[in-house]
């Protein structure tokens, strides 16, 4: 498929596929003509990358575990360096606590959505009942 459609595909700038490529994170096939071509695999590889961007992971880190997340249920990783391995432990020690302090933050809107909606009810039911 053509970059394009995989940015329709996946919901991704088509600047920010070919960032993903300059930084090794995809391959595109080139055509003839020039024009990249994207495998279907890629469009789940996409995702992938979007959500470990999402969740704070650089693209140099991304790029590090990327082929052991092929098959996630297969852990292949051949050159694990102790220093890769307290980068990741970092790195998942960081997402646990923005993981806590969204949940904190959820709850306590969640709160405040219950408080508000509690006063408007009896407001609600005074004014349904006046002349």
């Amino acid at each position: 498929m053509r970059i394009g459609e995989l940015s329709e595909r996946t919901g991704t700038p088509r600047r920010l596929l070919r960032y993903y490529e300059e930084q090794g994170l995809i391959v595109a096939d080139r055509s003839s003509n020039g024009y990249r071509e994207y495998d279907e695999r890629f469009v789940d590889r996409i995702l992938q990358i979007r959500g470990l961007l999402d969740a704070g992971l650089p693209t140099r880190i991304i790029k590090q575990i990327l082929p052991c997340l092929d098959k996630p249920r297969v852990i292949h990783f051949p050159d694990a360096t102790p220093e890769m391995l307290a980068t990741l432990e970092r790195e998942r020690d960081r997402m646990t606590e923005r993981v806590e302090c969204l949940v904190r933050n959820r709850d306590a809107i969640a709160e405040y959505l219950d408080a508000v909606r509690a006063r408007i009810r009896p407001e609600a039911a005074e004014a349904a009942m006046a002349p």
